[in-house]
Formats: structure tokens, C-alpha cells, sequence
């Protein structure tokens, strides 16, 4: 594995970022990128969307949302979209972009980070949960609620 780095979405990343690919049945746990992209457009002050690359090539994406002003608490400092390539799953992508989301939270003053998943076979509840997500509830939808203390 090379050296992992988290940057900006940027015009240079973007098509690679929206043509990750997954592993076979994950694609009903994730959204497409593409939606972040919109998200991001429409909530510029408050989205951070940044790409993962290791060495030059995009291998991951997140995306997250900072707003202290947010009605609902869980939407103040949380992850909206995570996606690793098929190929680099395994190798700390997630962890190390989820890590890099959690020291940005932290510099900007919050003391947690939330997430929601579904559940799910091939869904990312065992991920969110190795890396220290504990499940804090349930939305209307039946979709677990974590939580990462920092």
C-alpha cells in the first residue's frame, strides 16, 4: 500500500471520485458520489467533500458536514457519504479517511461524529463498528445511528 492523503474535491478527481467501483452487493448500502457532488453544490458552507488517493490515484471519497446550527443534533458533525474502491478495501482507506474527518470535526470544536447506516449483510456496520461507532439509535427508517466520540 502507498501513502494515503485526503485532499479537496477537485476538477481533477471528481470523475475519478464518481466511478469508484464497489464490491458485488454494496451498491444498495452506498450512494452514488454524484449525489454528494449535488449536496456539496447546494450546501457549500457547511459539506466537505474530499477524495482519498494513495500515491496519485483516487482509491476513496468522503463526505461530511459541519454545522453547529444544524436542527438535528446528528446532522451538526457527521459522515454523509463514504466510498473505497473494491480494490483498497481492507487496506485502512475507510479508517484513514473516517480518522481524517474526526481531526477536522475536532479542530472545528465538536466532540463527536455521527454516522448513518443501513443494515445489512454487505452493508458497513462491522466497518463503522471496529473503528469505534457505537450504535446511539434507530431513525424512523429502521437505519442505525453511530456515534464516535473524539
Amino acid at each position: 500500500m502507498g501513502e494515503l492523503r485526503l485532499e479537496e474535491l477537485s476538477a481533477s478527481t471528481i470523475v475519478a471520485a464518481n466511478t469508484l467501483s464497489l464490491k458485488p452487493g454494496q451498491e444498495v448500502f452506498v450512494a452514488p458520489v454524484s449525489f454528494s457532488i449535488a449536496e456539496a453544490y447546494v450546501n457549500p458552507n457547511t459539506a466537505w467533500p474530499r477524495v482519498v488517493l494513495e500515491d496519485d490515484e483516487v482509491v476513496g471519497f468522503i463526505m461530511g458536514n459541519f454545522d453547529p446550527e444544524a436542527p438535528n443534533e446528528i446532522f451538526r458533525s457527521c459522515i454523509w457519504r463514504i466510498n473505497v474502491s473494491a480494490d483498497a478495501q481492507g487496506h485502512g482507506v475507510g479508517r484513514f479517511a473516517v480518522l481524517q474527518l474526526a481531526e477536522e470535526a475536532r479542530a472545528r470544536g465538536f466532540d463527536r461524529v455521527t454516522v448513518i447506516w443501513e443494515s445489512g449483510e454487505e452493508g458497513p456496520e462491522q466497518f463503522f463498528l471496529r473503528i469505534g461507532f457505537t450504535v446511539i439509535g434507530e431513525t424512523e427508517y429502521g437505519e442505525q445511528i453511530g456515534e464516535l466520540r473524539l
